[in-house]
């Protein structure tokens, strides 16, 4: 059985790459474009992985990290932080919200694969 992994992302471009690149890999795929729908979708489609775009609009990336960890039924699922706007220490918060993996964007191919793999 393929491994399932939910693409929280807002960008249509970003998000379908993301997506095409996975389901070419053979993994299971779920889009998400609203963060506001993040934690149902993860309870409902019940991933090996989360992907997770930092930036989102009404609801943070920082934000539905700490709460997918504070979820007894997801917390072990593990969470890839992908974001545009990496700063100083930005890798640092993130992980200790509870991310175990980071990317910086723009993403590479190569990377991005080998950081899922990792992870899954």
């Amino acid at each position: 059985m393929a491994k399932r992994i939910l693409v929280v992302e807002d960008n249509d471009l970003n998000r379908k790459l993301f997506c095409d690149l996975l389901r070419a890999n053979g993994f299971e795929v779920e889009p998400v474009a609203d963060g506001r729908e993040a934690i149902a979708k993860t309870h409902q489609f019940m991933p090996d992985l989360v992907i997770m775009d930092i930036q989102l609009p009404e609801v943070s990336g920082m934000d539905l990290i700490t709460a997918i960890k504070a979820d007894d039924d997801l917390k072990a699922i593990p969470i890839l932080a992908v974001t545009a706007y990496a700063g100083k220490g930005d890798e640092d918060s993130i992980r200790d919200a509870g991310a175990e993996g980071y990317l910086a964007k723009p993403v590479s191919i190569g990377p991005f694969m080998v950081a899922v793999n990792k992870l899954i």
